[in-house]
């Protein structure tokens, strides 16, 4: 069932008290084969592009959750946040709206983190998971070489990942001070400040 809501009725309340914001999609999920979560991108919200036709979502009985992660759009933020209290909110927003034990998860970009999160601390809920363009660290020792040799943005994440570990200040100061205007008008045009529970924050728990 759903909780108590605000000003949105497309609102559920969390055992801590807090809201949060979401939207259905595709059939009605009593009829759904696939019942999936869609968990959106830095900068973006429940209303993310989702390129799939009303046709195939027909024809493969998909039933789509999209929500607005903590502290983005219509939800709530939580000073506790954590990759942890992220995947909880997923299972909470699952069990709220009584989609079943198990559904499928898709992390697109940063919203792919919170999906290892799920693989660590509620695989059981599990029926699949997706990443669509996840973020890479380039400094894994299992990440193969030549799957990232072609890749443009390798040395400059590399460089990013350098100074995070050395000097995370000046990383906090680049993205929220504005300093290198022109290149973050490059690689992050389509971002916006939403809130203190920014991903680019240094100080989130594991």
């Amino acid at each position: 069932m759903m909780g108590e809501s605000c000003a949105n009725p497309n609102r559920v309340k969390l055992r801590d008290g807090r809201f949060l914001a979401y939207r259905e999609g595709g059939v009605p999920k009593e009829e759904a084969k696939f019942k999936i979560i869609l968990v959106h991108a830095f900068g973006s919200s429940k209303y993310m592009y989702f390129p799939a036709s009303k046709e195939l979502i027909e024809e493969l009985g998909v039933y789509c959750i999209f929500y607005d992660r903590v502290g983005y759009g219509e939800s709530d933020s939580n000073a506790k946040h954590s990759v942890k209290s992220e995947v909880d909110d997923m299972a909470e927003l699952a069990d709220q709206l009584e989609i079943g034990p198990k559904f499928y998860l898709v992390g697109v970009s940063l919203g792919a983190y919170p999906m290892w999160g799920s693989l660590k601390h509620i695989p059981h809920r599990l029926s699949g998971v997706a990443f669509v363009s996840p973020p890479v660290n380039y400094l894994w020792p299992s990440l193969p070489e030549k799957l990232t040799k072609k890749d443009y943005r390798r040395r400059l994440l590399k460089w990013f990942l350098w100074i995070s570990k050395n000097a995370p200040g000046l990383i906090h100061f680049w993205v929220f001070e504005n300093l290198f205007l022109s290149i973050k008008s490059i690689y992050f045009s389509r971002f916006r400040k939403r809130t203190t529970n920014s991903p680019l924050r240094p100080k989130v728990s594991p």
